[in-house]
């Protein structure tokens, strides 16, 4: 492995775990209608951080984790402007909401492929990821996602933007 990739691979995963775990908690902002700026922008830039450092990556063909790395740029491009361009008026309330979601679930799908590949037991269980323990996780990881993302808009009016 060159030194470019050796530093390269263990920022893109600290920035992958960042931008997700921080965006379980914007997402419970969202809910509970509040804004929480500081780990909103933290959710945001690391996730982008963690779009664009997946294209440093050696290319060699279109795979799966590069469709999702330019739908998570659009997804983000989005949130980005719904929440400090049109400060959340409008539609771009909702619009904030949804891609914001969108783009830590396509960060979630990504790490769950990830663990199924890297972690021994899992990969037992799924050693090509077509097998049933894969796809079970991947559905509800789905389902839930899509609920959040329904139940978001609806819950999120914050007083301040």
């Amino acid at each position: 492995m060159s030194s470019f990739l050796a530093v390269l691979t263990p920022v893109h995963v600290v920035l992958s775990l960042i931008g997700i775990l921080t965006g379980l908690v914007v997402v419970f902002g969202l809910l509970t209608s509040e804004l929480l700026g500081g780990w909103t922008k933290i959710f945001l830039w690391t996730t982008l951080l963690t779009s664009l450092t997946g294209f440093l990556f050696p290319i060699h063909k279109l795979t799966p984790g590069l469709v999702f790395g330019i739908l998570s740029l659009i997804a983000l491009a989005f949130a980005w402007i719904g929440r400090y361009r049109r400060h959340l008026a409008g539609h771009w309330r909702a619009t904030y909401a949804v891609t914001a979601i969108i783009a830590l679930y396509l960060n979630t799908f990504i790490l769950i492929v990830q663990l199924y590949e890297k972690v021994p037991a899992l990969r037992a269980l799924a050693p090509t990821q077509s097998e049933p323990p894969f796809k079970f996780t991947q559905l509800v990881a789905l389902i839930v996602f899509f609920i959040l993302a329904v139940l978001a808009p609806v819950k999120f009016h914050p007083a301040h933007t």
